[in-house]
């Protein structure tokens, strides 16, 4: 991305001249370019001082001065030779020795910086550790107190000390014959161990000494090669064309379409091994975060301490420990959530996206990227391998797989040729009294709970929405209880009491009367899974019943631990939102149940019919999985819905069909590529009218080739006290998308206050 503002930068530069010091001179000097750890969308130069002669290398981390302190800064390479009579700042120092983003891995978030329209420091630094993004920080690293024997000391130099020091004499004694030790270590075992030993130390008898220490969140001594299983003949036929791949050392996506239970996991870490047989290695994405800790414990069954985890949820030492791990060459499989795409694997030759459909791959925030999509970007880059695995690919792969850009591999039935679970579809309005659809068990569903609570086996409950109830309505006036900051109704929780907002965590007291009118009393409608949870252990007093969702698995490894205790089998009856739905393979579970399956089918997206189908059919997956059958009850109000037929048939082809023909009728993706411009602003007006300019300029810009959609208030209107209109820009190509974009990039100046969201490849239509 060019350096377009000269006035910024003269700003930046000539405010003051720096001491010669820090290498400001009129002579010639050697200039880099940064990205700035700062959000604006541009790069500054810096000269090289005079005591870095090596010069700096593509990707190195470096301290700058910048307004009127400092940040940190990665170097992308040499810079133009600025305007005469600019004074341009030095670097003041380098952080790291070597470079800290590789050369495939800086190439490809260069390109994500310009695809996304990020800027690009921050595009830079969500790959790095958060402790490289802090001025003046150490490098991270943890170091502990070691004492060793001094050279030349022996088990002669015991015999001076122990009639006169026997704490030292018992100190010195174990370090002779057990080796070097943490301080910490011999201090909890012997009282007065840090003082003997620095007595110790004085006598020239032992060094104490600090050595660095790795937060390891995987064990460092785990043995390698368990948990393998023979390969099924399907699972023979898909590794023989990622070995192929593989041993061809050139970029090839291949698209793993297999049903729930088909073994792509066995797939996966066979592929990976085969990198590892290459001195490649390999990085292995799941969707969310809770799912890392389960799929680690296979990953590292097999490979042992040459696995790192990196994800948000990890403290920040430990995250950088990792990352270091990896940079090293310690670690040579990444496993992690979304932003493992960017772990500092040395020859990757590999990587891997689980659940590629899964949304949770996009960041709609600040960084709007696609993992799943930075995947290819990176493989393409390294010239690895890309294999995207799922049960329920998403439209975009599907098409690209009909078209030949990916290699389709498919695994059609489950392992050990147990059968797909059968589904039963309930018809919510025959069942269930308008006065009973509160209730989250149907009596057909109820009923199929109890013989399987009979048989000692186990159910999984799903519905995709937390809390008690879904709002709080009066019953006078017909008003909903809202919330203050956004426009959304309140949810009712008995887990912490009161009403919550879902979106800004606004938490109010239920209120006896009702806010708008005054006078009528307010009532609790819908349902969420902390009711389904208290229905279950109403109707059946006897059952052992967790909940797994985000209210429930608060805290570090909380999910990890629910889940384990319903493997474990300490639990009959699981309920929860989406998180039970995936990477989960529990023998014991035979029945699912989806409590209502529609919930997803009223949002206003192109991909909500989708999105409903992946969900049906992923948690169906969940049951038969062991040695008895599975089977499926799935509650809806719609049970001729496309998507309620189709899973309930499991005709996943059918509904891809379908599906890419009214997508490309509508021109929708795949057949069209789109853009996504959000704006708000506290002021509702200033937003409305940041909006309106911006259909402007884009629809000058965009001309017969892109059509624009808005602008319009954004489905949700308001969130955290900010108004949002949106636009949806639809183009052909990604490079027309591009083009409008930065045209108004550069012709709307939004008013003070006001927030831009430009998402290519949107995901949250919200």
């Amino acid at each position: 991305m060019p350096l377009r503002s000269t006035r910024l930068r003269r700003r930046e530069n000539d405010r003051t001249s720096l001491p010669s010091a820090q290498g400001v001179t009129s002579s010639p000097r050697t200039l880099v370019q940064v990205a700035v750890a700062a959000p604006l969308r541009r790069l500054f130069t810096y000269l090289v001082p005079e005591e870095l002669p090596a010069g700096l290398q593509p990707g190195q981390l470096v301290e700058v001065p910048f307004g009127r302190g400092r940040a940190r800064g990665v170097v992308l390479g040499p810079a133009a030779t600025p305007e005469p009579g600019l004074e341009l700042k030095a670097v003041d120092r380098l952080v790291e020795p070597e470079p800290v983003l590789p050369g495939p891995l800086l190439a490809t978030l260069r390109w994500a910086a310009d695809y996304y329209l990020v800027p690009p420091g921050e595009m830079l630094f969500a790959a790095l550790p958060p402790l490289f993004r802090q001025v003046g920080a150490g490098s991270g690293e943890l170091a502990v107190l070691v004492a060793r024997v001094a050279e030349g000391v022996g088990p002669e130099a015991l015999a001076g000390l122990a009639g006169r020091a026997p704490l030292q004499a018992r100190l010195l004694g174990a370090l002779v014959q057990g080796g070097p030790a943490e301080v910490a270590r011999l201090e909890a075992e012997l009282a007065g161990a840090r003082e003997g030993l620095r007595a110790l130390a004085h006598k020239g008898l032992v060094r104490l000494e600090r050595e660095p220490r790795a937060r390891a969140p995987v064990p460092a001594d785990l043995p390698e090669g368990a948990g393998a299983v023979s390969p099924t003949p399907d699972q023979v036929r898909a590794l023989a064309e990622i070995h192929a791949a593989l041993d061809g050392g050139e970029f090839v996506t291949c698209l793993l379409h297999g049903v729930t239970g088909s073994g792509k996991t066995e797939v996966y870490l066979r592929a990976i091994a085969r990198a590892l047989s290459q001195d490649r290695g390999a990085v292995l994405l799941v969707p969310e975060i809770a799912l890392t800790p389960l799929l680690t414990q296979r990953v590292t069954a097999r490979f042992g301490a040459q696995v790192a985890v990196l994800h948000s949820g990890l403290g920040a030492g430990e995250r950088q420990d990792e990352w270091r791990r990896l940079r090293r060459g310690q670690a040579r499989v990444a496993v992690g959530a979304r932003s493992a795409v960017f772990a500092p694997v040395p020859r990757l030759g590999l990587i891997i996206v689980d659940e590629e459909h899964d949304p949770s791959y996009k960041q709609s925030e600040r960084l709007p990227y696609h993992g799943r999509d930075l995947a290819l970007v990176r493989a393409r880059q390294e010239g690895a391998v890309a294999v995207l695995g799922s049960a329920t690919p998403s439209l975009e792969s599907c098409a690209h797989a009909r078209g030949g850009r990916y290699r389709l591999l498919r695994l059609p039935e489950r392992v050990h040729q147990r059968p797909l679970p059968e589904i039963e579809v309930v018809d919510l309005r025959e069942v269930l009294d308008p006065l009973e659809r509160a209730h989250a068990l149907s009596p057909r569903l109820a009923e199929l709970v109890a013989a399987t609570l009979d048989r000692g086996e186990q159910a999984i409950l799903f519905l995709n929405r937390r809390g008690y109830s879904s709002f709080a309505l009066c019953k006078d006036c017909g008003e909903a209880v809202r919330c203050a900051n956004c426009s959304v109704t309140l949810t009712h929780h008995l887990q912490g009491g009161g009403l919550r907002c879902h979106y800004c965590g606004a938490l109010q007291p239920l209120p006896e009367r009702c806010p708008s009118c005054k006078r009528g009393r307010m009532q609790l409608f819908g349902l969420g899974t902390e009711k389904c949870e208290a229905e279950v252990r109403r109707r059946f007093p006897g059952a052992r019943v967790l909940r797994l969702d985000s209210d429930s698995a608060t805290g570090r490894g909380a999910v990890a631990e629910i889940l384990g205790r319903f493997a474990r089998g300490e639990a009959d009856v699981l309920v929860g939102t989406q998180m039970v739905t995936k990477g989960h393979d529990i023998p014991g579970v035979t029945l699912v149940g989806v409590v209502l399956a529609d919930l997803g089918l009223h949002l206003p997206d192109f991909r909500a019919a989708e999105r409903t189908l992946q969900l049906l059919l992923q948690v169906a997956g969940r049951a038969g999985r062991g040695d008895r059958p599975g089977q499926v009850v799935v509650q809806t109000f719609l049970p001729q819905h496309e998507c309620v037929v189709l899973a309930r048939e499991n005709r996943f082809d059918d509904f891809v069909e379908h599906e890419l023909a009214r997508r490309l009728a509508l021109g929708y993706p795949p057949g069209r590529r789109l853009l996504l411009v959000r704006a708000s602003h506290a002021d509702p007006a200033k937003a409305a009218a940041l909006a309106r300019r911006l259909a402007e300029v884009l629809r000058a810009e965009g001309g017969a080739r892109c059509q624009v959609l808005g602008p319009a208030v954004s489905p949700l209107a308001r969130l955290r006290g900010r108004y949002r209109w949106q636009l949806l820009v639809k183009c052909p190509r990604v490079e027309d998308l591009q083009r409008v974009a930065g045209a108004a990039l550069r012709r709307v100046s939004p008013p003070a206050g006001a927030k831009l969201l430009f998402d290519v490849d949107p995901v949250d239509m919200l």
